[in-house]
């Protein structure tokens, strides 16, 4: 019997929104983890950007491809978050700088 691989669609954003508008508690998490999704997304526009594999931005930073998916995979998990220096290193690794600001938080309708 052969079966076919047919992954199903899945958005993450429209996912959030919809159960956000279920559930408060699950919006509450959601949005309180919105820094570790931006900061997740950086890392990955800024390798995307330089046109590296994890495997050529390790070789660049000096570790191992594991390493770099410990580091981009840390963010959202609140297990361990990578130091200064290793964003420095990560950021340095794909030709860019490390640049951290602080803005307004945003007021959100109810």
């Amino acid at each position: 019997m052969s079966e076919k691989y047919n992954p199903v669609a899945f958005d993450p954003r429209t996912f959030a929104e919809e159960a956000g508008k279920r559930d408060p508690a699950f919006r509450e998490a959601y949005e309180g983890m919105a820094d570790e999704f931006a900061a997740l997304a950086e890392l990955l526009r800024a390798r995307t950007r330089a046109g590296l594999t994890q495997t050529e931005l390790a070789e660049r930073m000096g570790v191992s491809q594991p390493v770099v998916a410990r580091i981009e995979g840390s963010i959202g998990s609140r297990k361990h978050a990578p130091s200064l220096a290793t964003l420095r290193k990560y950021a340095d690794a794909c030709g860019q700088r490390l640049v951290i600001r602080f803005e307004p938080k945003q007021e959100h309708a109810a």
